[in-house]
Order: structure tokens, then C-alpha cells, then sequence
């Protein structure tokens, strides 16, 4: 909860309970300063935040009988500006990604991947050639040429997983190409188009796309080793179908602003710094934030750009809320009841991941993924996972649940 919100429990029960609170300073219970106070099941038990910190609420029937415990944190209260400009993201892996394995021609008759023989498999992040690090693929054709031409096997260091692993690998002479190979098909970089959903300038930082980047041959999440999001301008869009989703098409602008960096790729999408809200934003100031408990199903509103680069607003029907105390996808379920952008766009459609979603003037959420059945419809995250992982907002120990 926010310092200076007020929410409430409604018990479940059939008789009065004792409601008892560890730390009164930090949280009052119906307006009271009081540590333990009984409460009915008739009305419900509000919830006062006083100031930052954590209390434990523990509920007793007849004041002895132990029934519920509900651990409350309190942050201080936050605004955030929400985004829905396009992004065009490029990221560095923080290694070489391993996504495919190549047959050598070392002579007619026979063909082997070193690779793969060495037990490198796809989706591994190589880190290290014979204890150096591995910087940039451009590098790496000069260290296997050396190996092979000394006839001597190269150390590998990578990564599977939360692994780390090594092998000795020796390269084979290409006979057709003239040239020593790994027997792998490799790649350090990916490019691409996105939604930045909010910007938090009193921290610097910002969240955007709502879901992980993975690598598209191997399907695994991209670890950054540095990026960068910049301007990008939509330029047409192919409609979503039922069982076809439909894409923006959007560029790089050739003076486009480098708008921040990216440090971070979570199943929650990428954060990272920015120094300033971007150009072509609809809020000028930050808006409160919606926690999970303060989502409901109803009219909402996306913010996404579907011609050139101006954000707009557009009608959703929230259809469905997942209730989550702990970090996970697939938090809402929403409907686009909007006729405009079912012309432009047909519904849902891929690059508009990350579209910020607003109810009752609270950012409460960011569009994920979309139906393929249905493109209509898809799905969102809650933004209070987003605000985790950029760090706006502390972590809470996974055991622990939110009033609601």
C-alpha cells in the first residue's frame, strides 16, 4: 500500500475477531491509534497507512484462536508518467549466443560441427575463449583461426541456464570456405520495436514491452550485456486477424534520440536509466499507481501510437483479474471495445506490447501478449511487477501477502 491510501478487509467469518497490529505507527486500523481493536464481520476492517515500513496484522477469534496474518508494506507514495510512445530497442547479449549448429566440410565425404560434438548446445551464452572475455563477435573469427591454425583446442566458457559450464573445442578446416569454423551459428545482438510503458522521473528510470526479449531462433531470454532504446516512428500497420497477429511497422529515425539504456531483461520486460520524459507523451506529470488489489474489471484505457509517432488513447474493457500476491504473468485479461483502433489495427497487435493501461486516472498495468484466436483480446501484467523490477519499488519476500 501507499502512505496515504486507505483500503479495506472484509472478513470472512461468522463471529468478532480481535484485530491486532505490531507497529500502530506505521498502520492504523479504522482511524485508530490504537494496536488491537475487535472488529465485525458486518463492516469492514479499514486499512490506514501512516508512514513507510512493514506491519504484521494478525487476526484471533474470541482474541485467542489464531485465524489470519497479513503482512502490509508501506511505500511512499509514487507517480510515474505513463509512456506509449513506440521504442526501437537494440540490445547486446552479454556473451555469444549460441542459435544454431553448422555441418563443416572437411572433405568430401564428411562433415562435423565441432560445436556440437563439444556438447554446446542452442541457447547457450559463450562468455569466454581460453579465459578471456568474449567482448564482441567481431573477434571471434581471429581467436578460432589461432586455435586452429596451432592445432590446439579452445576453452570454452558459457553459460546454460544459471550454469556455468566449459568444454575444449577444436575447430575444423572448412575445405570448401578455406577457413577454420566452430560449427556454430552465432549472434551477440538483437534489434527490434516495442511500447514504453512508464517513465519514473524522480528515480530516473523507465519499463517498457511487458514481457521478456528472447532470441528468436532459440527461444531463450536475452542476457543483456548493454542496449539502448531510441526514437521510432510507426509507419503502417498489417491488421490482426483471427489466428493471424497483425504487426506495427516502425523505423529507426535516422536522427532518432538515444531516449536510455537498458540494463535489464526480466519476464517483465526491459528497464533501465532515462533522464527525461520523451517527446509525444500525453502527461506532462506523473499519475498515482494502481496495485493489484485496485484493479477491477471494467472500462479502462491503452495508451500506443498506430501512425507516426503521436500516443494516443484508446477504449479497453478490463475482462478478467488474476489475483496475484506474488510476481507473475497473465495478470488481466482485457477486451479492445475501441471502434477506432479495431479499424487501424484489427485489435492486439505485435510492437504494441508494453502499451501502458489506465484506469480511474491509476497506471494499473501494461498489454503483454495478444490472443492469436481471438486478437481482440490478450493479455496484460500488473504494473506493480514492472515498478519491481526496474527498482522503483522494493521487492517483497514472496511469502508475504498484500492486504486486498
Amino acid at each position: 500500500m501507499f502512505a496515504g491510501d486507505t483500503n479495506s478487509i472484509q472478513l470472512a467469518m461468522p463471529v468478532a475477531a480481535q484485530a491486532t497490529v505490531d507497529r500502530p505507527e506505521v498502520l492504523h486500523l479504522n482511524g485508530s491509534a490504537s494496536s488491537s481493536l475487535k472488529v465485525s464481520p458486518q463492516h469492514p476492517l479499514q486499512l490506514m497507512p501512516q508512514q513507510s515500513g512493514s506491519a504484521k496484522l494478525t487476526f484471533k477469534l474470541f482474541g485467542k484462536i489464531p485465524l489470519k496474518t497479513v503482512n502490509v508494506h508501506v511505500i511512499p507514495g509514487l507517480k510515474v508518467i505513463p509512456g506509449g510512445q513506440t521504442i526501437g530497442v537494440k540490445v547486446k547479449s552479454a556473451g555469444i549466443l549460441v542459435v544454431g549448429h553448422h555441418l563443416v566440410h572437411v572433405d568430401p565425404t564428411t562433415r562435423v560441427s565441432p560445436g556440437e560434438n563439444a556438447g554446446i548446445q542452442l541457447g547457450d551464452l559463450m562468455t569466454h575463449f581460453n579465459g578471456e572475455p568474449l567482448k564482441d563477435i567481431s573477434k571471434v573469427a581471429q581467436v578460432v583461426e589461432e586455435a586452429g591454425n596451432s592445432k590446439k583446442p579452445l576453452e570454452i566458457t558459457f553459460k546454460r541456464g544459471d550454469k556455468v559450464m566449459k568444454t575444449k573445442l577444436t575447430p575444423a578446416y572448412d575445405q570448401s570456405e578455406q577457413k577454420w569454423r566452430l560449427g556454430l551459428y552465432i549472434r551477440d545482438s538483437a534489434a527490434g520495436v516495442g511500447t514504453l510503458t512508464f517513465y519514473a522521473p524522480d528515480q530516473g528510470v523507465y519499463g517498457a514491452l511487458g514481457h521478456v526479449i528472447t532470441d528468436m531462433n532459440t527461444q531463450t531470454p536475452i542476457t543483456v550485456g548493454s542496449g539502448q532504446i531510441l526514437q521510432s516512428s510507426v509507419t503502417s500497420i498489417s491488421k490482426s486477424q483471427d489466428g493471424e497477429p497483425g504487426e506495427k511497422r516502425a523505423h529507426f529515425l535516422k536522427d532518432g534520440k538515444i531516449l536510455g539504456s537498458i540494463e535489464r531483461n526480466t519476464h517483465f520486460g526491459i528497464f533501465g536509466k532515462m533522464s527525461k520524459n520523451p517527446e509525444y507523451s500525453l502527461y506532462k506529470e506523473g499519475i498515482p499507481v494502481g496495485f493489484a488489489q485496485d484493479v477491477k474489471e471494467g472500462p479502462a484505457e491503452i495508451l500506443t501510437v498506430v501512425d507516426g509517432q503521436q500516443v494516443e488513447k484508446f477504449k479497453v474493457n478490463i475482462v478478467h483479474v488474476a489475483k496475484q500476491d506474488t510476481p507473475a504473468t497473465k495478470g488481466l485479461v482485457i477486451r479492445i471495445t475501441d471502434p477506432r483502433l479495431i479499424e487501424k489495427t484489427g485489435g492486439i497487435v505485435q510492437g504494441m506490447s508494453g502499451s501502458p493501461i489506465v484506469q480511474n486516472g491509476k497506471l494499473i498495468g501494461a498489454v503483454t501478449h495478444v490472443f492469436v484466436n481471438d486478437p481482440k483480446s490478450g493479455y496484460g501484467c500488473f504494473i506493480e511487477w514492472m515498478l519491481q523490477d526496474s527498482g522503483v519499488i522494493p521487492q517483497r519476500n514472496a511469502t508475504n501477502l498484500k492486504a486486498s
